[in-house]
């Protein structure tokens, strides 16, 4: 008599894709559900379509679930249902965009009809939000100032910028709605390199990021007020520029890097030994990577770009910064060591104080910049904040 066969065990999925560009791009979307930026199902019926790198199958997808989710907006008679799925939208359409070429036209498609949906959805939303424009360079750079509840003035100025792939709309969803509910005020804007600066204005990312920061600070002092604290945060490789600005910035009282790029041309080398086999750009992980740097660093080959990125490194800046300091580590972070933030608390010998707290797998928050788990790194944010300026 045979033995009965024993089930295998039937488990859960971590992952929503084998490619890791895939689903970290998908958890990035989910990220925004707790500031009303997505909802699950949606995006799961999306993905569900979408074959595992193929970059047009993404924009695809995410552009349909973008357009019908405002092709319902004007079925619904309720004025904050309009303005939630306005702001989904949004998110939609900057995901649907996000792996295109950065010449392909359908990106500035995608571009107008996000930045509409935010505005739709932020005014539909009630919330209050006010843009501005900085002249710089050739240019100019936007922002935009979230101010908190009755007497945010008193409490410190929570200035959040982006990194290598952000948007200025997109900063809302990633910190603008936990800092409000808290009682703060945020300043977000973007800087050469991001958003409208590059994409009208063609300015390319530079290492010297005090330089377009101070010009927002100045803007903002001159026309709201002077903070008694400001608390910069950088995110992504904000974690190399935020910490550039405290270094040479006396008005930094705080610098918050999630998670920190102590040397960003080390990790592009290791990118460039991959980019270098010939079946590299098959990869969306090794093409999006190559393709976004050229665009945002104004260059037009791989070495190039390594040579661009060698001055990106905190080495003898870190010294500088007498700020109180904290640092966001993700176990699992793809793009940056681990390493790179001891090697930044090690720098740091002149901070008022340092602290590093570390996201393991088990806690969801081991990915880079904690994406699928933004009320743990809140968590940690906002006890930091309280505990350094009351």
């Amino acid at each position: 008599m045979s033995q009965p066969v024993t089930p295998l065990p039937d488990h859960g999925l971590s992952r929503f894709f084998r490619n890791q560009t895939f689903h970290f791009q998908t958890l990035r979307t989910l990220n925004h559900i707790a500031a009303g930026g997505a909802d699950l199902n949606e995006v799961l019926m999306a993905i569900s379509l979408i074959a595992d790198g193929d970059s047009n199958g993404w924009y695809t997808q995410f552009s349909a679930l973008a357009t019908r989710t405002e092709d319902r907006i004007p079925h619904c008679a309720d004025p904050l249902s309009r303005g939630h799925a306005w702001l989904r939208a949004h998110n939609y359409w900057r995901t649907a965009e996000f792996l295109l070429s950065p010449h392909d036209p359908r990106r500035q498609t995608a571009w107008t009809r996000q930045v509409a949906a935010f505005d739709n959805g932020m005014h539909l939303s009630a919330i209050t939000y006010e843009r501005f424009t900085v002249p710089y360079e050739n240019g100019q750079l936007r922002g935009i100032v979230y101010p908190g509840p009755a007497g945010w003035q008193a409490r410190p100025l929570i200035v959040l910028g982006g990194g290598y792939d952000s948007t200025l709309e997109e900063l809302y969803f990633v910190l603008v709605k936990a800092a409000h509910d808290r009682g703060y005020g945020v300043l977000t804007y973007e800087g050469p390199g991001q958003g409208e600066a590059l994409r009208q204005y063609g300015l390319p990312f530079t290492p010297q990021w005090e330089k377009p920061t101070a010009a927002v600070l100045d803007h903002f002092q001159a026309n709201w007020f002077t903070p008694r604290r400001t608390v910069l945060v950088g995110m992504s490789m904000g974690g190399y520029l935020a910490p550039r600005v405290a270094a040479s910035d006396g008005r930094i009282d705080g610098v918050v890097v999630y998670d920190v790029f102590f040397d960003m041309g080390s990790v592009a080398q290791r990118y460039a030994a991959a980019a270098r086999d010939p079946d590299a750009m098959k990869n969306p992980d090794i093409a999006w990577a190559l393709d976004n740097a050229l665009w945002t660093l104004g260059v037009s080959t791989l070495e190039q770009v390594l040579d661009a990125l060698k001055a990106y490194t905190l080495a003898g800046v870190a010294e500088k910064i007498t700020a109180d300091v904290l640092t966001l580590v993700g176990e699992r972070d793809h793009f940056i060591p681990a390493s790179q933030a001891d090697d930044f608390a090690r720098a740091c010998t002149h901070a008022r104080s340092v602290e590093t707290v570390m996201f393991d797998v088990l806690s969801g928050g081991a990915e880079h910049c904690q994406l699928g788990a933004p009320t743990l790194w809140h968590a940690a944010f906002f006890d930091w904040m309280v505990r350094k300026f009351g």
